[in-house]
């Protein structure tokens, strides 16, 4: 391969480093690897009308202009997230035959194709003419088979991989010496975006039914706080047991996770559920709502599942994890990590670029 470049509408940067931090983290892999990769991205979470028009319409300008200038040079396209990312590698392959791969990660299919006629048009257009399909979860194939029309062996059920060598297991006492916990508090952590799809009402009720059992539970919660009319109702619930931090480097949320009794994940809806793999990494129960790649990823016992929007489901998985630790539970959660390395990923993903790749 010559090269290989990438489309996102999702990349970080220094003043937002968890946006879109799984693509990058992928690219430099990749590029470990000696790849040659170019990014097209939007790295601007920026939200508003105005806003999102300008830079979805300046990132497709400057990366149609790099298509024209560089196509003789580029072996194939990736794209993360079918639409609107990936018409762009549909455009290149009508101009320029050049082939493409897409990630579909779950809110492509579940938000915009579902609530809207026009964009699932598209969307199908743009994942059936592409030479190869990943998605991050098992019930995404069975959407883009079923529902957009892919042929069955073109899709590719892989993770985007977990980072061991960040997530990694931690000593609990230390983390929580670093980061300033006492050590008789049972600490239940949320990593994600504060929206309210995430769950995050739902698990402020559920802890404080669990609180009633366990005085001495905490509640952290880690992550954007980008939805200003979701975050003017959840910061009537914030106290001194109830927490929120704005997005941590990598680093520092692995630390927060190793430091926790309990990772949770309540999503109404979860394409992957990338941050419970980090989690179950670092070594910590994880109790996450039974939806999308999360029923995958935690079965077996690998983890505890609950009924999505449901408090009480989720209390008792909380209080199931507290009360009950487990050796299997521990073990069957190594063994869904071992699947879903850097390497293990990396080498797939090469495989497909190799066996689709104009070169």
């Amino acid at each position: 391969m010559r090269k290989l470049t990438v489309f996102s509408n999702m990349y970080p940067t220094q003043k937002h480093p968890t946006f879109g931090i799984f693509v990058k983290n992928q690219v430099e892999t990749l590029r470990s690897k000696g790849l040659e990769v170019d990014v097209l991205a939007i790295d601007d979470p920026t939200k508003g009308k105005a806003a999102v028009l300008k830079k979805y319409l300046t990132w497709f300008m400057k990366a149609m202009i790099y298509i024209l200038m560089n196509n003789k040079g580029i072996s194939l396209t990736h794209s993360h997230y079918a639409f609107p990312t990936g018409l762009l590698s549909l455009i290149g392959k009508k101009l320029f035959r050049l082939p493409y791969v897409i990630t579909v990660h779950g809110g492509d299919i579940d938000k915009m194709a579902a609530g809207n006629g026009k964009i699932k048009k598209i969307t199908r257009i743009i994942l059936q003419q592409a030479d190869a399909v990943i998605v991050v979860g098992e019930r995404l194939r069975k959407d883009v088979i079923g529902n957009f029309g892919v042929q069955e062996e073109k899709v590719h059920v892989m993770s985007m991989g977990v980072n061991t060598e960040i997530f990694k297991p931690m000593a609990k006492e230390e983390a929580r010496k670093e980061l300033g916990i006492p050590s008789d508090v049972e600490l239940l952590l949320f990593v994600g975006n504060m929206i309210e799809a995430k769950g995050i009402l739902d698990l402020i009720d559920a802890y404080k039914e669990v609180q009633r059992d366990h005085p001495n539970a905490v509640l952290h919660m880690i992550g954007s706080s980008k939805d200003e009319g979701f975050m003017r109702k959840f910061e009537k619930h914030l106290s001194e047991r109830i927490h929120h931090h704005e997005p941590l480097p990598q680093k520092e949320v692995a630390k927060w996770i190793a430091a926790a009794d309990i990772f949770v994940l309540p999503s109404h809806h979860e394409g992957f559920g990338l941050v419970a793999l980090e989690a179950m990494a670092v070594g910590t129960t994880v109790v996450a709502s039974d939806v999308g790649g999360l029923s995958y990823l935690l079965d077996n016992e690998a983890g505890i599942l609950v009924e999505k929007q449901n408090p009480a489901s989720l209390a008792a998985g909380l209080k199931e994890a507290l009360e009950h630790p487990s050796e299997k539970r521990r073990m069957a959660a190594e063994e869904k990590v071992a699947d879903h390395t850097y390497e293990v990923i990396t080498e797939k993903l090469l495989a497909i670029y190799q066996a689709v790749s104009k070169d």
